[in-house]
C-alpha cells in the first residue's frame, strides 16, 4: 500500500480549462479540481485517493467506467476503477500486450478511440473489449518529471462518447490528478530525507558518546579515542556507529539510549 501523510495548504494549480466550455461546465470543472484536492487531505493512503479520483472523473467527463494503470514491480497494473467494466478491458490489454492505455502509458501521448468496433489497431484487443461493451475509449499519460507515472483511462457505451468538450475536461483533470501526485511523491521525498537526517544525528550521538568513554577510559584526547574507534571499525569490517554501540554497552553496562527529543510543555 502507498502511504502518505496529508498535506495542509494544497491549492488548485491552473484551474482553467484549456477549451471553451459553458459557464456552468466551467465551474462543475472548478468544483471537482476543489474536490480532487480534499480527496488528497482526507485520504489515509495513496490507493484510497486514486479510487475516489477515478470515480470523479468519471463523473466529470463523464464516462460509463475509468481506471488508472501504474507500474509497480516492473508491471503494469490497474491501481484503482470507478466499475468493473474499466477493470476487465485494463486485464485484456495487459494479458494481450496491446491496447490504448498500454500505448498511452508506453509512448506519453494521447490515445483516442472514437469507433471501437471499426478500429483496425489492436487486433488482439478490439473485439474482447467490443464484447465488453466498450464503443469508445480515450486514455491519457499522468506525466511526471518528464516520465509516464500512469495512465488514466476512460470507456464509453456509445459511440464518439469523448469528442469534443469530455476530452477537454477529461485532459484538463488528468493535469490535476498529476498535480496532486507530483505533491505526493515530493511528500514522500521529504519523509525520507527526515528520516534519513534522524538516523545520522543518532549515530553521530552514538559515536560522540562512545568517543567520550573511550576518552575518559584511556584517559587521552578525543581525538585519539576516535582514531582507536575508526581503527576498529576498519579492522573489523564493522559499521563505525555498531562499534560506538560496543563500546557503550561494554563500559557502561547497559545499551546505548538516545536522548530524549525535546518537546515544549
Amino acid at each position: 500500500m502507498w502511504l502518505f501523510e496529508p498535506l495542509l495548504g494544497v491549492v488548485v494549480v491552473n484551474p482553467e480549462p484549456p477549451f471553451r466550455d459553458s459557464p456552468n461546465e466551467h465551474l462543475e470543472l472548478l468544483d471537482a479540481y476543489v474536490e480532487l484536492q480534499n480527496l488528497l487531505l482526507e485520504a489515509d493512503d495513496v490507493t484510497e485517493f486514486l479510487q475516489q479520483a477515478v470515480s470523479l472523473a468519471a463523473a466529470v467527463v463523464p464516462a460509463a467506467a475509468c481506471s488508472i494503470t501504474m507500474r509497480r514491480d516492473r508491471q503494469l497494473l490497474t491501481a484503482a476503477s470507478s466499475h468493473p467494466l474499466a477493470l476487465a478491458v485494463d486485464e485484456i490489454q495487459y494479458g494481450r500486450g496491446q491496447g490504448p492505455c498500454l500505448e498511452a502509458f508506453h509512448t506519453g501521448t494521447r490515445r483516442t478511440v472514437p469507433n471501437l468496433p471499426e478500429d483496425e489497431r489492436w487486433p488482439a484487443y478490439r473485439p474482447y473489449a467490443v464484447a465488453e461493451g466498450v464503443r469508445s475509449s480515450l486514455s491519457l499519460p499522468l506525466m511526471v518529471e518528464g516520465r509516464a507515472l500512469g495512465a488514466l483511462n476512460l470507456y464509453g457505451t456509445s459511440l464518439s462518447q469523448f469528442d469534443g468538450p469530455p476530452t477537454g475536461r477529461a485532459e484538463a483533470f488528468a493535469r490535476q490528478i498529476v498535480t496532486t501526485m507530483r505533491i505526493v511523491m515530493h511528500r514522500a521525498r521529504q519523509i525520507e530525507l527526515e528520516r534519513q537526517l534522524r538516523e545520522a544525528l543518532a549515530s553521530r550521538a552514538m559515536i560522540d558518546q562512545a568517543i567520550g568513554m573511550i576518552a575518559g577510559r584511556q584517559d587521552i584526547s578525543t581525538a585519539a579515542a576516535f582514531a582507536i574507534l575508526q581503527e576498529a571499525s576498519q579492522r573489523r569490517n564493522v559499521k563505525l556507529h555498531a562499534v560506538a554501540q560496543e563500546v557503550i554497552q561494554n563500559i557502561s553496562g547497559h545499551p546505548y539510549e538516545p536522548p530524549r527529543p525535546f518537546t515544549e510543555r
